[in-house]
């Protein structure tokens, strides 16, 4: 069945706006300008004001959501299920799990290329499937454990192509290429923890997606901009490139931004990004289907990719085509959209009617938007 008009502009939409995530977290990267005091021109590298940015953008779902709900009460027959009253409180831990993996990830931004960044995310299906099995009692069909051990050979063949990229023209040393690459993957260790528990809240307590993600991006926000405060007196020495060498300054991030608005324009972007990729990739499940959203999730990899090469902002490695593909592979496995392709087969509608009786309920319909998954591309 042809899409329609609207469905179309709603898979556009998520993956322009998933795109400009990461894109626009990586322009800001790239700048360069003065900070507050007489220090020389220098890189814009905070990423914690950066993920307070993101928090922001998916605190504004909450608005997106009661603007939702308030239109379609308006209709004759209301679709949107408002879900059940509930303590925000329950939100805290994996709002709390998202801003350090959020956090982990904007600092190896600073250290890696984009593209290598978003096929590393991948690794959340290693870890995020390991742990509903522990947690939640899930049990995983040939299909997905297959889809994981793909999705780390895939790793390993994109973290050898950062290895091997090294290049005299490249803006990033080796050491902190591969120090970034295992940045981004503990953090997918953090970003499942919060995934298994969104599950078990947004389940039992029938918590509207838009909401959720809301809900976390407040008290990621909230907390955050807090911790801002130490975090400006906490000396790291060589750790971090600002001035003052402390965690965070938040206040050379200011000045940097007057002295060039052109970071606040990437900044807006990344805030602005976030909160229509979550409508979107919500949207795009309601009205499509979840396995579309996974889909368009991982075509946002290639142009990421494909913008960053034309760009110039990174070099073309042959390994990172063939990464990419064994990590499109792994996660259609452990997805299920290999299903369709069998179901043509007529050997092998048997094995996929024993899949389906297999797979766990609501598997598919488990997806929660980013940041990461992603609640946070949940960044």
């Amino acid at each position: 069945m042809a899409w329609t008009k609207y469905q179309l502009f709603l898979a556009a939409l998520m993956l322009i706006t998933g795109s400009l995530n990461t894109l626009s977290a990586k322009w800001a990267d790239m700048f360069s300008a003065k900070g507050c005091r007489d220090d020389p021109e220098h890189e814009f590298t905070h990423p914690f004001v950066q993920a307070v940015g993101m928090f922001l953008g998916e605190f504004s779902c909450i608005a997106v959501f009661y603007i939702l709900l308030w239109y379609d009460r308006r209709r004759p027959e209301p679709k949107i299920n408002p879900g059940q009253s509930f303590n925000p409180l329950l939100f805290f831990p994996p709002a709390m799990c998202d801003m350090m993996a959020t956090s982990i990830m904007y600092v190896a931004l600073n250290m890696t290329s984009a593209s290598s960044f978003q096929m590393l995310r991948g690794a959340v299906i290693v870890f995020t499937g390991l742990l509903s099995v522990a947690f939640l009692g899930r049990r995983l069909i040939f299909s997905q454990w297959l889809g994981i051990f793909t999705t780390i050979l895939g790793l390993v063949i994109v973290g050898l192509a950062d290895f091997f990229s090294e290049h005299k023209d490249n803006p990033h040393k080796l050491s902190d290429v591969l120090t970034g690459d295992l940045l981004i993957i503990m953090a997918q260790i953090i970003v499942s923890v919060q995934m298994v528990l969104e599950e078990k809240i947004v389940y039992k307590h029938d918590v509207h997606p838009l909401r959720a993600v809301g809900t976390e991006g407040f008290f990621g926000f909230f907390v955050l901009s807090l911790l801002l405060i130490p975090m400006y007196f906490i000396h790291t020495f060589n750790f971090s490139d600002n001035p003052r060498q402390v965690l965070e300054d938040t206040l050379d991030a200011f000045c940097q931004i007057g002295h060039k608005p052109l970071i606040l324009l990437a900044l807006l972007g990344n805030t602005v990004s976030i909160a229509f990729f979550n409508f979107a990739g919500i949207s795009v499940t309601k009205e499509i289907s979840a396995t579309t959203r996974m889909v368009l999730d991982s075509l946002r990899t290639l142009v990421i990719w494909v913008v960053s090469l034309a760009l110039g902002w990174e070099l073309f490695h042959g390994l990172q085509v063939l990464g990419f593909l064994v990590l499109l592979v792994g996660t259609a496995l452990y997805n299920g959209l290999h299903r369709p392709l069998l179901a043509r087969i007529p050997c092998c509608v048997d094995m996929m009617n024993t899949e389906q009786q297999e797979d766990s309920p609501g598997e598919r319909e488990r997806l929660l938007g980013d940041g990461n998954v992603q609640a946070g591309d949940q960044s």
